[in-house]
């Protein structure tokens, strides 16, 4: 009989949604805290009582049935509600604390962190984050499987799936300390090494395609898997050359100059975006804690900026 059905626990929900982010029985039994054989069947008493399998465990690595796929859809949504339930129950017994799972690229959270941290303390007392260093698209994919209530990253994106507001806008600047000009124009750059980040930082797209770079070129010079502008500049200190720097970012004692373009009249900057899911159960303290962001960054600039695509 369906009523039958209702009879699926949270805890399993939980089992089969951590299944398809890992694709691996070992690590989503550890990440639940259980065994593996605890895990397993659990799933495999779901799957009896629903009457079809939810993945197909003979693919390596595992993969969702197509009836898997449907499901999990529906139990991400259930899954949700389950977490509206609690924090009604804690604010009602007075004892509400509301836990944020936050990605973010990392050339926005090495400031951003540190300068909205006292605001979030002040203005969100309940608040408890748990703040995640990720790459633009594996942080897309990260919340579109419910891993992360919010995603911070640079923009545009768009997703049916999400949420997208804006935040702030952030000039790139360059880092170039042999060439004694206080603005530089994109033909100041042709000749000179650039220091990139490693693939998959938006930042290093960014660089590419506005400095017109020969990306597969650049490999055999420099492959640094990393996110730290401070190492980046401080290879340009030791072997010449220049790197992109976002206006925010915070560096001791390097001055950084402006990038303008005569022919298009532009500086270039970067859209800073925050993510949420369109189904979330934290949606008002989500908005409460972009609207933090907004403010300390949201000035108003007269510029002329071209915003650049990290993609």
């Amino acid at each position: 009989m369906i009523e039958n059905y209702y009879s699926i626990t949270p805890q399993q929900i939980n089992y089969i949604i951590e299944l398809n982010i890992e694709r691996n029985f070992q690590r989503a039994s550890e990440k639940c805290f259980v065994t593996q054989p605890t895990l397993s069947m659990q799933i495999k008493k779901v799957e009896e009582l629903l009457g079809f399998a939810i993945f197909e465990r003979s693919k390596l690595p595992l993969e969702p049935t197509k009836e898997g796929e449907q499901l999990i859809e529906i139990l991400k949504d259930v899954q949700i509600e389950y977490a509206r339930i609690t924090d009604l129950v804690q604010k009602i017994n007075g004892n509400h604390t509301e836990f944020i799972k936050v990605g973010i690229i990392p050339t926005v959270s090495a400031y951003l962190i540190s300068d909205i941290f006292d605001t979030i303390q002040k203005e969100m007392p309940h608040l408890q984050l748990s703040i995640h260093e990720i790459k633009s698209e594996e942080l897309i994919d990260a919340i579109d499987e419910n891993q992360f209530d919010i995603g911070i990253m640079a923009g545009p994106q768009n997703n049916r799936r999400m949420r997208t507001i804006p935040l702030y806008q952030e000039e790139i600047k360059v880092y170039f300390p042999t060439l004694n000009k206080e603005t530089i124009s994109p033909d100041d750059l042709n000749a000179s090494q650039p220091w990139l980040l490693s693939k998959g930082n938006c930042l290093r797209t960014q660089m590419v395609n506005f400095c017109n770079l020969q990306d597969d070129s650049l490999e055999s010079k420099w492959n640094y898997e990393g996110g730290n502008m401070d190492i980046l500049t401080n290879m340009v200190d030791l072997n010449g050359g220049y790197t992109l720097v976002p206006e925010y970012y915070q560096l001791r004692d390097k001055e950084l100059k402006r990038i303008y373009d005569p022919l298009t009249k532009e500086y270039p900057a970067r859209q800073i975006i925050g993510m949420i899911p369109n189904k979330t159960s934290k949606k008002s303290t989500l908005e409460s804690f972009l609207r933090i962001i907004q403010g300390k960054y949201n000035t108003r600039k007269t510029d002329n900026f071209r915003i650049l695509d990290w993609k």
